[in-house]
Formats: structure tokens, sequence, C-alpha cells
């Protein structure tokens, strides 16, 4: 895929930054010395574990050279790099190892997850949030309208870009035999959004990347006008002309016993 737009993705800095917060809420941490934000995106995220460890040395890793300028430029005092995570192997142990919608885009995830666990700290936690919304309407519209098309060729592997989420009893499980006390919840956000065009400007930062990124520019906006159509239908106006975007988000925090 092209690089990351930070700037796309943080028209929704507020709703995308809830569910960080919700997650570093359920970490059971009383402190922390060490601490890394894999997937740090634009340090939104990062931001927040500075504000409850503000003693902590944090590094945020993220694979987008994009993310990391804008998170170095939000957040000067913290170490940003630019990182394939599935290649990171550290030297030193952690106590918290956070992980907001990330671990989605690599392939086999739940594999990654014991090798996590293996870079902290006794008593260390692993915090992960994830979107589990493939089923939801945004994201099973991406896939029709991209086999519909004259696209179909160059989108017939767009939908793999993203790791199909696994159950609450396989997380449970792995991370159990990885050693680990296990808290796992979902939660289901209802985002409130300024009509079809915001749903389509929501996905354009992540879901619809692997579908626009291939494509010239013609096909592009072809793409995106049947979309938003397909979206308007399937997620109607309220009765004060929003739209009820629903997100389904998959969390667990893994303590290392």
């Amino acid at each position: 895929m092209a690089d990351w737009n930070a700037d796309q993705y943080l028209k929704f800095e507020d709703e995308r930054t809830r569910p960080s917060t919700d997650l570093l809420r359920r970490v059971p941490l009383a402190e922390a010395e060490r601490c890394v934000d894999l997937g740090c995106g634009p340090g939104n995220s990062t931001a927040l574990l500075a504000g409850r460890f503000p003693v902590a040395r944090i590094t945020g890793l993220d694979s987008s050279a994009a993310m990391v300028a804008a998170a170095r430029e939000r957040l000067p005092d913290v170490d940003f790099q630019q990182m394939d995570l599935q290649a990171w192997e550290p030297t030193e142990r952690f106590d918290l190892i956070f992980a907001n919608a990330v671990l989605q885009w690599l392939p086999n995830h739940a594999g990654l997850l014991p090798r996590l666990v293996s870079f902290l700290k006794t008593g260390g936690v692993l915090a992960v949030q994830m979107p589990n919304n493939l089923d939801e309407p945004a994201h099973r519209l991406m896939t029709q309208i991209a086999k519909a098309g004259p696209w179909a060729g160059a989108l017939s592997s767009a939908s793999a870009a993203r790791s199909t989420i696994g159950s609450f009893e396989d997380y449970y499980a792995c991370l159990q035999r990885a050693g680990c006390n296990v808290d796992i919840w979902q939660t289901t956000y209802i985002h409130v959004l300024d009509g079809p065009g915001a749903i389509v400007e929501w996905f354009r930062s992540t879901g619809l990347k692997p579908y626009l990124d291939p494509l010239p520019d013609g096909e592009r906006a072809n793409y995106l006008a049947l979309y938003e159509a397909a979206i308007a239908e399937a997620y109607p106006a309220q009765g004060d002309g929003k739209v009820l975007l629903r997100f389904p988000r998959l969390f667990f925090v893994a303590q290392r016993r």
C-alpha cells in the first residue's frame, strides 16, 4: 500500500482516540518505567501513554514514515522510529506493550502474540485493540464493489490486506498458553457522523486504502462514487440528517505471570 496519510487519519481524531483511552483504563499498572506504542500512528495514542506514565521512557514504532513524522512533530521529546513491526526484536523488556488498531494489518497476528508476550517483564502488560468490523456493511460493500467493477482484477487481493479477527476463545487460549492472565472484551461504538460522505472519509485513511491505492485517479473516483452511493443506502440518515456508523472493536489486556 501507499504510505499512510496522517492528516486524513486525524480528521476523526477524537473518535479514533477513544478506543485507546478505553484500553489504557484497563491496564492494571500503577507505574511503568518502559513502554512501547506499536503502530503509534500520528502519536495520539502515545500522548495518552505519556500522560498516564509521565516518568516512563516511551518509544513509538510505526511502519509509515508519514505517521512517524507527524508523531515526532506532536511529541518531540518521545523516541519515534519507523519500523517493520514483524521484524521488531528488542533487546530490553517492557512494562507495557500497547498496540491500538495495528495488529489486524499484520499477517498471522495471532501467531505473533506469544512473541510479544516474551518481550514483557514479569507483571508486564500487552494491551491490544483491533477493529472487528469486517462483517459490517461498510466493509462488505468495499469488497462487493471491488468485485463488480472494471477494477476487479487489480483489487482481487485487496480484502486480504487485513487479517481476520479470531474469537474470544482463540485469543484467550493463546495468551493463557503464553503465561498471561487475560482480560478480554468487545465494545461496539456508535459514531454519529455528518452523512455518508463522512463514512467514506473515515475509511479512506484505513480500510479503503487497499482498494484505492492500486487504482489510477479516474477509476479511484468512480469506485468512491459507487461506494458512497451504496453507503447512503446502508446507513440511512437519522431525523437530524446524521448517520450512525456502528464500529465493533475487540480488546484484550494480557498480564505476564
